[in-house]
């Protein structure tokens, strides 16, 4: 079930019409038509009050009416994923660019120009769509302002809550002429952009919007790290294998990701030995055909010395050593136990 049979349904069973619920929603009767005929896309619930207003005048659950609209929307989505997105209308883009500073206006226009609706011109208009939203969804319940911004367009308070709530619920790839002449034009003053940082400042309209200075930085963080995983802290903290190793090293170490899997301080000490073998990092070098000499089998530098590989294999027996002593200590405690407890049965 959807959202324009739900209300169908109910209105007809408490026999009402529909300029009743347009009346009691605060929106125009031909809002409420077209949202009925599907000539509209309900709105998306965290976007407008109008579901807990028509479903407080229905009698209804509270949040079915946004429930089913949030699961029309999905459903739309998936139909509307493989096209393209559409370039802005000519009149959007001109208001976008008349807004912008004086300074920077020409260079502007000429990456706007340079791809039909490239990234530069969606990340400017989605910014100063999030501002103007942010601020008319703030005011969408103050009849004050909504009559000024109403007396500012020329239309009635109930036309303008339908702009609003359409304005809510449109983005970057849907905004329309309507959109910009109502929100964008009367409520932004302008803005810049440093093309270096991606820093935006939008100033908005001081007789409309109290504090009207807003300013956006864009800025790329790394990721927070995860836990350390305990199998690499055993390994640390045994200086005998890990005490030589390289703070570079160490943070190979930690950036190394499993899937659901701990590894054992002795992959860590492999891992590292691996990173230091000269053999899984040589450089590709063309050398001249060198006369074999006796005693020498290879070429000075082509596999790992030896001793490395000695010293590799007692740190390695010294772990398997170590593992083996706790667990015969483990073995022998236990035994020890159950030796008292044979003696207090008896």
């Amino acid at each position: 079930m959807d959202v324009c049979l739900a209300v169908k349904q109910r209105l007809e069973e408490l026999g009402l019409e529909q300029r009743d619920l347009a009346a009691a929603a605060e929106v125009t009767e031909s809002y409420i038509s077209q949202l009925l005929t599907q000539k509209k896309l309900p709105p998306e619930p965290s976007r407008t009050d109008i579901y807990d207003k028509m479903g407080k005048f229905l009698k209804l659950p509270s949040g079915k009416l946004a429930k089913l609209a949030e699961h029309q929307r999905k459903e739309e989505l998936k139909r509307n994923l493989g096209d393209p997105p559409k370039p802005l209308f000519k009149e959007v883009r001109e208001l976008v660019l008349r807004k912008c500073a004086p300074a920077t206006v020409k260079q502007i226009r000429a990456i706007f120009e340079k791809q039909p609706f490239g990234e530069l011109e969606r990340l400017v208009t989605q910014k100063l769509l999030d501002v103007v939203k942010k601020v008319a969804k703030d005011e969408l319940q103050s009849e004050t302002w909504l009559q000024s911004v109403a007396r500012l367009n020329g239309k009635s308070y109930q036309a303008m809550r339908v702009n609003i709530l359409e304005f809510l619920d449109t983005d970057v790839f849907n905004v329309s002429v309507e959109n910009c002449a109502s929100f964008l034009e009367p409520l932004v003053e302008s803005w810049d952009i440093d093309l270096a940082t991606f820093g935006m400042e939008i100033v908005l309209n001081r007789r409309l919007i109290p504090g009207y200075a807003r300013k956006f930085e864009f800025v790329e963080r790394e990721a927070a790290r995860p836990e350390e995983e305990p199998g690499l802290k055993e390994f640390l903290r045994r200086q005998s294998v890990s005490g030589d190793a390289t703070g570079e090293e160490i943070e190979f170490l930690k950036k190394l990701r499993f899937n659901g899997k701990r590894p054992t301080p002795l992959y860590y000490y492999r891992e590292l030995q691996s990173l230091r073998d000269p053999l899984h990092f040589r450089a590709p070098v063309i050398q001249a055909p060198q006369k074999k000499t006796l005693g020498r089998s290879q070429p000075k530098g082509s596999i790992a010395p030896m001793h490395k590989y000695l010293e590799a294999d007692g740190i390695e027996k010294q772990l398997q050593v170590d593992g083996r002593k706790k667990a015969i200590q483990r073995w022998a405690g236990n035994r020890g136990n159950r030796g008292k407890k044979q003696k207090a049965k008896s």
